[in-house]
């Protein structure tokens, strides 16, 4: 053999035959208990139903050979006659069959060779019994064969629905990514046209100042076209986002807008959904903040207890509404909530329903949004 063909044989014996091989023996290591208790539940019926003759022990490994057999020929027919492909259902149980009594042949010829008995004498003997055991050997093989074929159903069943699940998974994501520039479009215009605006005036009367929020701008930006574009963001990113945001409101707010953030350096690289923190610091200043006529204070702060990660958004606003309830996600006509809602859902598809959002009334006043995700 030249070095060309036994390359090709090693690339077709890594590529091709050792993966079938492979795949072959799972199979079989799968189906053998199934195997081994039919073959020794049949020994049982030779012994004490059909009394053929014979110690229990004997029987059973008669049952053995035969039963291996049986398995094997099955096995060896349908990829003759289907090769890879998917077998018709009747023709196999009709495959099944046929193939029965050369099974019964040809196992109790090896039992009769392992053990050293007489092969005629086991053929006579068995004979005198043939139709008994055929038709045993047959209904056993339909047996095995429709326990087999319904574990490759069933098998096949729970292929198809991990496929569903992890297109839904697919699809839900998209919807997600989309739900996440929806988000975005509806918070960027409101706040970059009154930014812009301020940024006009103080060019005129206060450069410094107007260069420091122009500054804050690029940095909010950036940070925000890049949250968009990705499925995860760190903590630090987050916060720095935030950071920029909140700077662009204490320019355009004054003394009414104080704000403090609180992320620990073990909790930087924590990676988080994007766009999470944003609409709740939105929230507290829209709803909280801004018709307050002194104005308030902002603490974003993260901790982590266990295996949970805690973002809280606290404000001294003016609070939530007398009626509110947490447990009811309802948008309101005028779009109070819309974030909630909006981040509620995400953690729910994301995280699962550990996550979640709660707010709280801030003692002596204002609103603590709380998030809590669970840490893989």
């Amino acid at each position: 053999m030249n070095n060309s063909a036994l390359h090709q044989f090693k690339i077709y014996l890594s590529s091709s035959l050792l993966p079938k091989l492979r795949l072959n023996l799972r199979q079989f290591i799968t189906d053998l208990p199934r195997l081994l208790g039919i073959n020794v539940t049949c020994g049982f019926a030779v012994t004490y139903v059909m009394r053929v003759g014979g110690n229990l022990i004997d029987n059973i490994i008669f049952s053995m050979f035969i039963g291996f057999s049986a398995y094997s020929l099955i096995k060896f027919t349908k990829r003759l006659i289907w090769g890879e492909g998917q077998p018709h259902t009747v023709g196999f149980y009709v495959m099944c069959v046929i193939v029965a009594p050369l099974a019964f042949l040809i196992g109790s010829s090896l039992a009769a060779i392992s053990f050293n008995y007489p092969i005629e004498h086991v053929i006579h003997f068995e004979w005198s019994y043939v139709s008994s055991f055929v038709t045993m050997t047959s209904i056993v093989s339909l047996v095995a064969a429709w326990s087999f074929w319904s574990r490759i159903k069933i098998s096949e069943l729970v292929a198809a629905a991990e496929a569903e699940k992890a297109k839904n998974a697919a699809i839900e994501k998209q919807a997600l990514q989309a739900q996440l520039q929806l988000l975005q479009a509806q918070i960027e215009p409101h706040m970059l046209f009154n930014t812009l605006a301020n940024l006009q005036g103080l060019i005129a009367i206060d450069p410094p100042r107007a260069q420091h929020m122009l500054a804050q701008l690029i940095i909010y930006l950036r940070n925000t076209l890049s949250s968009s574009r990705a499925e995860q963001t760190t903590l630090k990113q987050e916060f720095t986002l935030m950071q920029a945001y909140l700077e662009l409101l204490a320019i355009r707010m004054g003394k009414r807008l104080r704000y403090t953030l609180d992320l620990p350096d073990e909790l930087q690289q924590k990676t988080i959904a994007p766009m999470l923190l944003q609409p709740l610091v939105e929230n507290a200043i829209k709803h909280g903040l801004e018709p307050k006529m002194e104005g308030g204070s902002i603490h974003v702060v993260a901790t982590q207890e266990d295996m949970q990660l805690h973002l809280k958004v606290i404000d001294t606003g003016l609070g939530l509404p007398f009626n509110y309830d947490d447990n009811v996600n309802i948008v309101s006509p005028e779009g109070h909530h819309l974030g909630n809602a909006n981040i509620r859902d995400r953690l729910l598809a994301l995280y699962g329903p550990q996550a979640r959002l709660t707010l709280l009334a801030n003692q002596p006043e204002g609103t603590i949004a709380h998030i809590t995700i669970p840490l893989q």
